[in-house]
C-alpha cells in the first residue's frame, strides 16, 4: 500500500475540498481560543471550525463569537471560516454533534471531524485522520485509546482506567461488534457516512451517542479505521463525565440493541469493512499489513 507524507498531503489538498471541524462546547472558555487556535494552525485549505455552544454559564459562546469575528474577518471566501450555533439550555452532547454535523452537512462539508475541546483529542492528529482515510477509502477513522499504540493519560487514576476499559468490553459484549473503542469522541467522518446513517434517526444523547453511531457504522457496513492516539487528561475545567452519566450510557446499550433488532448488517465488502491499526499504519508509512496487533502510527 501506498504510504503518504503528510505534508505534502496537506498542501494537495484543493481548496475545494471542504473539511468541517464540530466542537461542542460547555463551560469551555478558557480552552476556546488555544483549541482554535491549534486547529487553524493545521494549514488544512478550506478547513472550518463549528462551534456548538449550549449557553454556557462562563461565556463559551461569547468567546467563540469573538474569535470567529476575527477569524472571519481576516479571510475571504463564501464559506466562513469559524461559524458559532447557540443552543437554548444544555441539551447535550449527543444533540450538539447531530446539530453540528447537519450544519457542517448543509453547508457542503466533505469531511467532518468530531472532537472536544479540551485538549483530551489533540488536533495534530487531524492530517494523519485525512491521510489514512484517502488512503484507505475508510468510511470513517476513529482516533482510538484502545489499539496497539493508543495511550491514556499517565494522570488517570487506575479506577478510571479500569471504569473506561470496563465501558467498552461492555457495550462490544453487548453489542457484538470489534470496534476497540467504542466511546471514542474523536472522529473523521465522510460526508456520505453521515447522510447513510440518517442523523434525525440517531436519538442516543449523552456519551452513550458514541455507542450508537458506533453501532449505526458497523451494522450498516461502512470501512472503519482506528489509529492509536494518546487521550490526554482535559488540560482545564472538570469532566463532565460524572457517575449518574455513567450509568445512564451503561443502560442505554441495552436501549440500542432493541432499537435496532431489526437492522440487519449490509452484505460485507470484497475486502473487510473494518480495518485496525496496521492498515492504518501501513497507509501512512507505506509498512506491511500483518496481523491487527502490528505497531501502529507514531505520533
Amino acid at each position: 500500500m501506498k504510504a503518504l507524507n503528510l505534508d505534502n498531503l496537506i498542501r494537495s489538498l484543493s481548496d475545494d475540498l471542504r473539511v468541517t471541524v464540530v466542537i461542542p462546547t460547555y463551560n469551555e472558555a478558557d480552552n476556546l481560543p488555544a483549541i482554535a487556535a491549534a486547529v487553524f494552525r493545521l494549514g488544512i485549505p478550506g478547513l472550518q471550525l463549528l462551534i456548538v455552544d449550549d449557553q454556557s454559564p462562563d461565556g463559551s459562546g461569547e468567546v467563540a463569537d469573538r474569535l470567529a469575528a476575527q477569524m472571519n474577518d481576516a479571510t475571504s471566501g463564501e464559506r466562513p471560516t469559524m461559524v458559532v450555533i447557540h443552543r437554548q439550555g444544555k441539551g447535550g452532547l449527543g444533540t450538539a454533534y447531530v446539530a453540528g454535523m447537519n450544519r457542517a452537512l448543509a453547508d457542503g462539508a466533505d469531511y467532518v471531524v468530531q472532537m472536544d475541546a479540551d485538549f483530551s483529542h489533540s488536533p495534530e492528529y487531524i492530517p494523519q485522520m485525512l491521510g489514512v482515510m484517502l488512503a484507505t477509502d475508510a468510511d470513517v477513522v476513529i482516533g482510538s485509546r484502545y489499539v496497539p499504540g493508543g495511550t491514556l493519560d499517565e494522570r488517570w487514576s487506575w479506577w478510571r482506567r479500569f471504569m473506561s476499559w470496563w465501558a467498552n468490553l461492555y457495550s462490544r459484549m453487548i453489542l457484538g461488534l470489534r470496534v476497540r473503542d467504542m466511546t471514542a469522541g474523536f472522529k473523521l467522518w465522510r460526508r456520505q457516512a453521515l447522510l447513510d446513517i440518517g442523523l434525525e434517526n440517531v436519538r442516543s444523547n449523552g456519551y452513550s451517542f458514541q455507542v450508537e453511531m458506533a453501532y449505526l457504522c458497523e451494522r450498516l457496513g461502512f470501512r472503519l479505521v482506528e489509529i492509536p492516539i494518546h487521550f490526554e487528561d482535559r488540560r482545564i475545567g472538570q469532566s463532565k463525565l460524572d457517575v449518574p452519566v455513567k450509568i445512564e450510557s451503561a443502560w442505554r446499550t441495552w436501549q440500542i440493541r432493541w432499537r435496532y433488532r431489526h437492522l440487519h448488517a449490509r452484505p460485507q465488502q470484497a475486502d473487510h469493512p473494518y480495518a485496525g491499526a496496521a492498515e492504518a499504519n501501513a497507509a501512512l508509512h507505506g509498512s506491511p499489513v500483518g496481523n491487527p496487533g502490528t505497531p501502529a502510527i507514531d505520533r
